[in-house]
């Protein structure tokens, strides 16, 4: 399959994460990989291409971007971290060649651990948001937090699924994280929630998941007053609306 990976940058990521960012369910992984990306200031260090890509440029800060990106850097305090990312559904006939490039590269960098944060449509909203967890070793298992629930059964698809199942068949160490999210609008608050199990599983409070609980208020209250207002419409005598 014609896929390929263009390193922009050279940088040491032996022993770090690599995080999968592609689209979900209420944009979940998207979130979370744009949001550590900007709070790390994470730099562009390669880009994926293929044929097969939307012939579009993302043009952000005056700077046109390819549809699949690679940043990485490090945290404060050292922690090497990248971040594929994407703002477009990924085509079914590249799941499987992207997620396999994705290990390739992951090996080749000798970074330690894939995890691929990932929505699960939930059926109400709760104080606190549950995560689910799966991975593809026993010692990517071990790097799990106690919290988080254990995914024993169903299917997960897209490239997590992928990440998952050749993980198992290599021997890589891939982590699958699960957040139960809204499947209506863009869930910020399950991406705050799988941030705060990303900071435990690095070791300590290195991306701040307040700004990300912030903006889930504003969106919950925003969407709040538009229901609000859907009510009051429907409420209104036909006759008036038509008058």
């Amino acid at each position: 399959m014609d896929l390929d990976i263009y390193e922009l940058k050279k940088i040491d990521l032996r022993d770090g994460i690599v995080l999968d960012g592609f689209p979900s369910v209420g944009l979940v992984s998207s979130i979370v990989a744009n949001y550590v990306i900007d709070f790390l200031h994470l730099e562009q260090i390669a880009i994926v291409d293929s044929n097969y890509f939307p012939a579009v440029a993302l043009v952000r800060g005056w700077e046109p971007l390819s549809p699949v990106r690679v940043y990485g850097g490090t945290s404060p305090d050292g922690a090497k971290i990248a971040v594929f990312v994407s703002e477009f559904q990924v085509p079914q006939a590249l799941i499987k060649p992207l997620a396999t490039l994705i290990l390739d590269w992951a090996d080749e960098q000798k970074a330690s651990l894939v995890i691929t944060p990932e929505g699960l449509i939930g059926e109400e909203k709760k104080e606190k948001v549950d995560v689910y967890g799966i991975a593809s070793t026993d010692y990517a298992r071990q790097k799990i937090p106690e919290e988080v629930l254990k995914f024993e059964e169903g299917v997960i698809t897209g490239v997590s699924g992928v990440l998952l199942t050749e993980g198992k068949k290599r021997g890589s160490d891939v982590i699958a994280l699960l957040a139960e999210a809204h499947p209506n609008y863009p869930d910020a608050r399950a991406a705050a929630r799988i941030v705060e199990i990303l900071n435990m599983i690095m070791g300590g409070e290195k991306i701040d998941p307040k700004p990300l609980y912030e903006e889930a208020e504003k969106i919950e209250k925003n969407i709040a007053q538009i229901r609000e207002q859907a009510e009051k419409v429907k409420k209104v005598p036909k006759d008036y609306i038509y008058a």
